[in-house]
């Protein structure tokens, strides 16, 4: 999948001067993607993380023989990690193996049906009409056709591109996405498709980890669900951290250095320009930087914050349990939605009155259905994600140190009540992450889904991945352009690469 060449007059603005030595600061995605693509295009690399280990968000926790997966657990898209490993001279199919997953989900709903969310259309079509009758069996028909033109229409321009102004989204796909209907809303749109209300939230719920409710998101975000329904899910062997592992093994047998352990201290600065990084007992000279983490961090770096006329607004953050358990519960799939009564409301508790959820919408994640050498043998893994309000609206790092255990039992008891009978007797070792766990990474508003994708802050009006008043510092990330998600920071780092190399629009 490549961009199109920059309409005739459209010059991509890139970092000014030398770009022999780049140093990418973070090994998450975003900085192993850019790291792969700068490899490409001959330049020196290295790598500076802070952690033991690649990966970032999509880290890796260890209890013995468990291994749980730290950060997103939904792989999508994967051509675009191909295009990392094609920029080195390597395959993606020589790194890692990528099971589909069918389905992709399974829906659970609080009055005790279900449905099997499959990505290939015969499949769902059926699943549909069995789920929710003939008509809405035909409305999904058309969503899916609309889903794959809203993708189309936004992926070479709005997405997988760099923008230098507003004035670059006036291209003829803005027309196309308006003739789409990708400016009303959310929910609105969907429900020209699908009257049953359980089927709009299987294609609206993507919008949470987007930071808007579906009756305030712009119908441009069905994009994601796209992703999700149409174009597949996939589980890498060996879990999802199994991705870094293999992209700083690409990244290294191209030629880069990865330094892990080692954090960045401070960025040294002469006329415009970083001239080099400072991490314990070292300097490290370099020609360019790409800085990959949380804005909060990486604006202190720099130690300057752009101007914006409004605040940043973030997104709504998480509780995650990763539990290692002795059983599992045949209803549950690799990825499960488990949806309560309320929806909207739901929205308004963790968008609007910053209150967690009276009656939860979750995500199961069960990875050893897929790869039991997750877990001991006759064991098994579950991560349960539990959105909740970020710190800047609901409850401050400081209140989680009593509230974590109370949330903990709290959501054991709705899982018991759903079906996970006896899960509080059948955990053997859990980990409890919350905002306050996020914030002390480093997460603005302990949230690890960065800034909201409200109209205010996506596309050109999202924080740029140049920075101003540095001539030679570019960013990537969930918090710059194109976003969050895995494949949209996996392009962040492409695009971040563009900036220095002038390959990309």
């Amino acid at each position: 999948m490549r961009t199109p060449p920059p309409r005739r007059g459209a010059v991509l603005k890139t970092v000014a001067g030398p770009t022999s030595h780049v140093v990418v600061v973070g090994a998450g995605l975003a900085g192993l993607s850019a790291a792969l693509h700068l490899l490409g295009a001959g330049r020196r690399v290295t790598v500076l993380e802070r952690d033991p280990l690649p990966g970032g968000r999509a880290g890796l926790l260890r209890h013995g023989d468990y291994h749980h997966d730290t950060g997103p657990t939904v792989l999508t898209m994967p051509e675009l990690l191909e295009e990392g490993f094609a920029a080195v001279g390597q395959r993606l199919s020589d790194h890692l193996d990528l099971v589909p997953l069918h389905p992709a989900y399974h829906a659970r709903f609080a009055d005790g049906s279900t449905l099997p969310v499959h990505t290939d259309a015969t499949a769902m079509e059926e699943a549909v009409r069995d789920f929710a009758g003939p008509d809405d069996a035909l409305g999904y028909r058309r969503l899916r056709t609309w889903l794959t033109r809203l993708y189309r229409a936004q992926m070479r321009r709005f997405i997988d591109s760099n923008f230098d102004s507003p004035l670059g989204l006036l291209t003829p796909d803005l027309a196309r996405l308006a003739a789409l209907g990708g400016f009303g809303r959310l929910d609105t749109r969907i429900g020209h498709f699908l009257r049953d209300e359980r089927l709009r939230r299987v294609f609206t719920f993507q919008s949470l980890y987007a930071g808007v409710a579906p009756a305030r998101a712009l119908a441009a975000y069905a994009v994601i669900a796209y992703m999700d329904t149409v174009a597949g899910v996939y589980f890498p062997r060996g879990g999802m951290h199994a991705v870094p592992r293999a992209m700083a093994a690409a990244a290294t047998a191209a030629g880069a250095e990865l330094r892990f352990s080692t954090p960045v201290l401070s960025l040294e600065r002469g006329a415009g320009r970083v001239t080099a990084v400072h991490v314990p007992d070292e300097r490290i000279a370099c020609d360019a930087v790409v800085l990959t983490p949380d804005l909060p961090v990486t604006y202190d770096l720099l130690g300057a914050r752009p101007r914006r006329a409004v605040p940043l607004r973030f997104a709504p953050s998480a509780v995650v349990l990763h539990a290692g358990t002795d059983r599992t519960w045949d209803h549950l799939g690799h990825h499960t939605l488990d949806f309560g009564h309320s929806w909207a409301a739901t929205f308004d508790e963790l968008t609007r009155h910053g209150r967690l959820m009276s009656d939860p919408s979750l995500l199961i994640t069960r990875p050893t259905a897929t790869d039991p050498a997750l877990a001991p043998p006759g064991k098994h893994l579950h991560y349960i994600l539990a959105p909740c309000p970020n710190t800047a609206l609901g409850p401050g790092p400081a209140a989680w140190h009593d509230l974590a255990p109370r949330y903990r039992d709290s959501l054991l008891a709705v899982l018991e009540q759903r079906g996970m009978t006896g899960i509080a007797d059948s955990i053997e070792h859990e980990t409890l992450v919350t905002p306050a766990t996020w914030h002390t990474r480093g997460h603005a508003a302990g949230t690890p889904f960065s800034a909201a994708h409200t109209f205010a802050q996506t596309g050109p009006f999202r924080p740029r991945n140049l920075v101003r008043g540095t001539t030679n510092a570019v960013l990537a990330g969930c918090g710059t352009t194109p976003g969050v998600g895995v494949p949209t920071v996996l392009l962040s780092g492409k695009l971040a690469a563009a900036r220095i190399t002038g390959g990309h629009r």
